[in-house]
């Protein structure tokens, strides 16, 4: 295995002031945020919406790869350019998410276990061949009564190694994304040590199954105080509990963390993402994001399937992606909030 390449593309994807657009939903995903507002469920519907995604204007300054899903990676645009094509000319890393989603876990009620590592390594084989540089496998973690169980977490630490294995085999950097769910009444406490006790089981799991670390990327979770807990942590909280976590269970060889949104408004994320870059100066990783609804959120709530949306919408995406980018930085404040990226100060 020629380890270079693998170390290269994962410090390509976490380069300062860039990071990590997600765009891999799944179709019945997508069709669910479709149907929230009236945007036709088909084939040529996520196709448009996609191709507005990656044409947006500006978007390599800020984003330096992107997730796709199988359907979205053999896509072109309206005009017959191939998506991958469009992609590589804006200076961007193309993804793929391949695994086959979370089903539930035997034995275990209420809990979730990843599948699709059949067939993986000629998927990837594949996927390699037509341009991806990186993969994504997303593993989710409930916090519930009496749960996560020791099983859950193992069973899903030993797929996300082995998912790794063959793609560091097939010159593909893995991105090992091992999400503790943020719904639920729990405090943030509860989430540091359930996400502390999952990252110390992913990383002996890679460790173990002899993943090269330096060719990697981690994309967790943010320590948060549970969707339906009444007492909502700071910003300064949630990045002083995500920190600590992670500086007790991340190895420092990794190149980068790249956090997912899970669910979070577009701006809270960002102002968090932001806390920990000027909080923490000097982590042993880059601390970036990977964010989907908290980038991608905004924009479709105005394009709304309307061609004629297309420019506003692109203009509000590049917005989100310049904000997070600030807030790789450490730069990110209210007066970048309220920039306009094409006219100036204002909305």
């Amino acid at each position: 295995m020629n380890i270079q390449p693998l170390i290269k593309t994962s410090k390509a994807l976490v380069a300062a002031g860039k990071g990590l657009l997600a765009m891999d939903e799944s179709t019945p995903t997508c069709d669910k945020r479709f149907e929230a507002l009236g945007i036709p469920k088909t084939v040529e519907a996520r196709r448009a919406w996609r191709e507005l995604i990656i044409t947006t204007p500006g978007l390599g300054q800020w984003i330096s790869g992107v997730i796709l899903y199988d359907e979205t990676i053999r896509q072109s645009t309206k005009a017959g350019v191939p998506f991958l094509k469009v992609i590589k000319e804006a200076g961007i890393i193309p993804g793929i998410k391949v695994d086959a989603g979370a089903k539930s876990l035997a034995g275990w009620p209420d809990e979730k276990i990843t599948e699709g590592l059949d067939g993986l390594r000629d998927r990837l084989v594949e996927y390699g061949r037509m341009g991806a540089r990186f993969a994504k496998w997303r593993a989710v973690i409930t916090i519930g009564d009496g749960i996560p169980s020791t099983s859950c977490i193992e069973a899903n630490a030993h797929a996300l190694a082995r998912y790794a294995a063959l793609c560091q085999e097939a010159g593909i950097v893995p991105i090992v994304e091992p999400e503790v769910l943020l719904d639920g009444p729990h405090s943030i406490e509860r989430c540091r040590e359930v996400t502390e006790q999952v990252l110390h089981a992913v990383f002996a799991h890679l460790i173990q199954q002899g993943i090269v670390l330096e060719g990697m990327l981690l994309k967790p979770n943010m320590v948060l105080s549970g969707s339906k807990n009444a007492t909502r942590a700071t910003v300064d909280d949630v990045a002083d509990a995500t920190v600590h976590c992670l500086l007790r269970t991340v190895p420092a060889a990794v190149p980068g963390i790249a956090f997912l949104s899970g669910g979070q408004p577009a701006e809270p994320a960002t102002a968090r993402l932001n806390a920990m870059n000027t909080r923490f100066p000097t982590l042993p990783w880059s601390v970036t994001f990977s964010f989907s609804r908290a980038i991608q959120q905004p924009a479709l709530d105005l394009w709304r399937g309307d061609e004629a949306n297309v420019p506003a919408a692109q203009k509000a995406l590049a917005h989100r992606a310049r904000c997070n980018a600030a807030a790789h930085r450490g730069e990110y404040d209210s007066s970048v909030e309220a920039a306009d990226i094409f006219n100036g100060p204002g909305r």
